[in-house]
């Protein structure tokens, strides 16, 4: 088990690795862009974003500490002046890895490292806020779509107010009852019959 042997060796002895990392920082700090492989240049990013740090700090100590990283002295003085004045107002950051594919012949996974310059991150920024104003575009626009809904709804309400109609054939069954009174009040004339001979018997027992 490899318990607390962090690091990544990159194929190399301890002393090859440092001198090989060592070149690559230097060369970082002087051209400002270098291709290499996807690990090597993540191993690369994290020294040079301390180098910068060292030199914002700025005072003896600082530099000496790196000068035992770095192999030429203009590329420290590179660093300590034109790079340190350009990352005053950005507190990390100062690098960034693009990739680019795998390289013929082993297939391995290359990449650029470089240093990110004021331009770029105000690019980024301005990305930044482009994504954030096209996310709350369609926030605004679906309460129109939710009321438009709403609006929509009353539709269905006339549907409900058809069965009126039905309501209206439900009242023509009421003549119905007015055609059964006659019907009723037709035994009322036989009733008169009878009750006139009646009345002409009595006016016999008289006589």
């Amino acid at each position: 088990m490899r318990h607390r042997k962090a690091g990544v060796k990159l194929g190399r002895n301890t002393s090859h690795r440092r001198a090989m990392l060592r070149n690559m920082v230097t060369s970082l700090f002087e051209h400002e862009r270098i291709v290499t492989t996807d690990t090597k240049a993540k191993v690369v990013g994290p020294m040079a974003e301390k180098l910068i740090t060292l030199a914002k700090r700025g005072d003896l100590h600082a530099i000496r500490q790196a000068l035992t990283l770095l192999q030429s002295k203009e590329v420290a003085r590179k660093l300590f002046g034109e790079i340190k004045e350009r990352y005053l107002n950005r507190t990390g950051g100062y690098t960034s890895i693009v990739k680019l594919g795998p390289r013929r012949g082993d297939a391995a996974e290359m990449a650029v490292i470089e240093l990110i310059k004021p331009e770029d991150w105000e690019k980024a920024k301005k990305k930044v806020a482009k994504k954030k104003t096209a996310k709350k575009k369609p926030e605004t626009k679906a309460p129109k779509a939710a009321s438009g809904k709403a609006e929509d709804k009353p539709a269905p309400v006339k549907a409900e107010e058809k069965p009126a109609p039905a309501a209206k054939a439900e009242e023509t069954p009421a003549p119905a009852p007015e055609a059964a009174a006659p019907a009723v009040e037709a035994p009322a004339p036989e009733a008169e019959a009878s009750a006139a001979p009646e009345a002409s018997t009595e006016p016999k027992e008289g006589e």
